[in-house]
């Protein structure tokens, strides 16, 4: 199974992106393309080659589901896995996103010590799905 390496994560907050870039490369070890806003993300993310998109819901401008929905559109990136985070945190809200494809919903503020390992599990489940036809 081939393991999570390159991860694009998208938020308008520069301390969620501090906190996020300490958790995910020096804790977690990724290779992480960090972007303000979806804009941002869509210049760059089709030369970044992502194994998977964690996206802020809640942004100016373009949120996070027209990010990803713009994503999905660049070559080689529709079926890039999705992890949304947000500080909207329902039930309601989260199921919306599920039955829209994300592998999960993260609620801000996150645990920056488990976010590498939370975001293997979810990789390694949704691979698994894969490869069993799911």
């Amino acid at each position: 199974m081939r393991e999570l390496q390159r991860i694009l994560h998208v938020d308008d907050a520069e301390d969620v992106l501090f906190i996020a870039d300490v958790a995910l490369k020096l804790i977690g070890q990724f290779d992480l393309l960090q972007c303000d806003s979806g804009k941002s993300a869509l210049e760059k993310a089709e030369s970044f080659r992502p194994d998977m998109f964690l996206l802020d819901y809640m942004m100016p401008e373009m949120d996070g589901k027209e990010t990803l929905r713009r994503l999905r559109e660049l070559p080689g990136l529709r079926d890039v896995p999705v992890v949304f985070m947000t500080a909207r945190v329902s039930e309601d809200f989260s199921n919306a996103l599920l039955r829209d494809g994300a592998l999960d919903v993260i609620p801000k503020p996150f645990d920056p010590m488990s976010l590498a390992n939370q975001l293997r599990a979810l990789w390694q489940s949704h691979m698994s799905l894969q490869s069993d036809g799911g």
